[in-house]
């Protein structure tokens, strides 16, 4: 059976899904798994994580480019060591890669240690960038919006809204809104 995994990264990019979608009718998936979600946090990616669930021997895998389905050569390594365990397989429609070949498999090693070393050249691009505007005093940085909000945090928890709540109405993280709990208590305690 082939399976098909398709991913954007936001809400915004409904024409790309649309797309993967079509291509991995037209290549025969019998069973789509989608969805929006970052490639970074894997641990909200359950559709893959179902799709991985779901595929049995002598299935294969489809998505259309490699960035749909790993962030990383290690996470692609990962994702193929399931696959090859349960005696399946996966294909990648834009590069014409088929695992269940050893060609295939080599190909998609080598292109996926291409593709992260390109993100790694981006990245230090991006760092050479900032720390040039840095020098410049051009850089600021994004803003703090929890350290913004820290007034309107501690009168909510002080109304004894939880910290969950507290970030989901403010429209910060979690961690944030304890950070600045604690050091709110810590200045309190100084006092």
């Amino acid at each position: 059976m082939l399976v098909g995994y398709a991913r954007t990264s936001t809400l915004d990019q409904k024409a790309g899904l649309e797309g993967q979608e079509r291509d991995l009718l037209g290549a025969g998936c019998e069973r789509l798994f989608i969805e929006q979600v970052s490639s970074v946090d894997v641990a909200a990616r359950e559709e893959l994580a179902e799709a991985l669930t779901f595929i049995r021997a002598g299935d294969t895998l489809v998505v259309t480019k490699l960035d749909r389905l790993a962030r990383s050569v290690a996470h692609l390594l990962e994702v193929l060591d399931t696959l090859t365990g349960k005696g399946a397989a996966l294909r990648i429609l834009n590069m014409g890669v088929d695992t269940s070949t050893p060609t295939g498999k080599l190909m998609l090693t080598v292109l996926g240690g291409v593709a992260e070393f390109e993100r790694e050249i981006m990245l230090e691009r991006q760092r050479e960038g900032i720390a040039k505007a840095k020098a410049a005093g051009k850089y600021k940085g994004r803003r703090a919006t929890a350290r913004a909000k820290a007034g309107d945090i501690v009168k909510l928890h002080r109304e004894g809204v939880g910290g969950t709540e507290i970030a989901k109405r403010l429209g910060i993280g979690r961690a944030s809104v304890y950070r600045i709990l604690d050091e709110v208590k810590k200045e309190e305690d100084a006092a």
